[in-house]
């Protein structure tokens, strides 16, 4: 049967397809490095220790990424204390990378912030230095108002006038360099937390929190997705091409039952063994029922040395018997 017949739920994905794919995780992938990047290498002022930490924040991410596609590849071959020794690796660097990830954001967000604040910083200067030249105007009014009660106005108010209007022009001069200031714009990611602070009804240092970690672990989601459904059509397609060899891609039960059924009859009768006759037969059926024998086809060659031949014949046999199944996956199981 070929291998578009067996598999009729879908085909390789197209050209277009995996290269949208592999885009997308290429970049989620840079992305989360960058940021883990921006927090290691701010540990230390030190060229050698940057280096260094960011030699291991590479390394942690590519890591990550690795243990998940591996992750994948134990679980389709049914190695499941394998898959969660991988799993329990890529969760480890998952934390330290989505920490990463956190402290390279929130260090992104904090300087955007701290130039506004340098910004806001110089307005404010310039405006306390305004208004404490009206303050100085405003005593020298009442000065001047007090000098006309005493009947004293060519000796004291001439002179106040006079620094009145020149404190006029520093304020004036002083007004237009702020004027003149570049205008202190907020960038999108300060409206977000600012927005997101409104609306939560929380400080926007809260906001500020939650969003980072928020992207943080949406970002790590993303890229360990396009990884698995890079690793599942790299299995599907060499199942695809080799439809003889063990395939790794799960198929319907109804599909999987029909190429057993096809399988037998297409037995000759002088391939079936005599379990009874043959005394490794009997062994094996008798390991595998007691399941001190892994049921695999690999796992009956490897213990009593026997031919590919001869591990097909039996195997249609017990199924011929009802004794071994095949799951939608193709391994065998022992049912008795």
């Amino acid at each position: 049967m070929s291998a578009p017949t067996k598999m009729a739920l879908r085909f390789p994905k197209g050209r277009f397809a995996m290269l949208s794919v592999y885009s997308f995780t290429g970049a989620a992938i840079v992305a989360s490095t960058i940021f883990s990047l921006l927090l290691f290498l701010s540990l230390d002022d030190n060229p050698l220790m940057q280096w260094l930490f960011g030699a291991l924040a590479v390394i942690f991410e590519a890591g990550k990424f690795y243990a998940w596609y591996e992750f994948g590849e134990r679980r389709a071959h049914g190695n499941y204390v394998g898959a969660l020794s991988a799993l329990a690796f890529y969760l480890i660097l998952a934390l330290i990378s989505i920490g990463g990830s956190i402290g390279g954001i929130n260090s992104a967000t904090n300087a955007a912030q701290s130039e506004q604040r340098q910004a806001q910083a110089q307005i404010d200067a310039y405006n306390r230095q305004i208004d404490a030249i009206e303050q100085q105007i405003t005593l020298n009014n009442q000065a001047a108002e007090r000098y006309i009660e005493l009947d004293r106005i060519a000796t004291g108010v001439a002179r106040l006038q006079k620094e009145n209007n020149q404190l006029r022009k520093e304020q004036q001069q002083l007004a237009f360099e702020r004027d003149s200031l570049p205008a202190v714009a907020q960038g999108s990611i300060l409206g977000l937390i600012s927005n997101l602070a409104n609306t939560l009804g929380i400080s926007a240092d809260q906001a500020q929190s939650w969003l980072v970690i928020f992207l943080s672990v949406l970002l790590d989601l993303f890229a360990a997705f396009f990884v698995g459904v890079i690793g599942e059509e790299q299995r599907f397609r060499h199942w695809y091409r080799h439809p003889h060899t063990t395939p790794s891609t799960p198929v319907s039960t109804k599909a999987s039952a029909r190429a057993n059924e096809i399988d037998t009859k297409s037995t000759t009768p002088s391939e079936v063994p005599n379990e009874d006759a043959d005394a490794p037969y009997a062994d094996i059926k008798a390991a595998l029922a007691a399941k001190t024998l892994r049921c695999s086809k690999k796992a009956v060659m490897a213990e009593y040395a026997l031919s590919q031949e001869a591990v097909d014949a039996l195997f249609t046999h017990l199924q011929q018997q009802g004794l071994v199944a095949k799951k939608p996956n193709h391994h065998y199981h022992w049912v008795g």
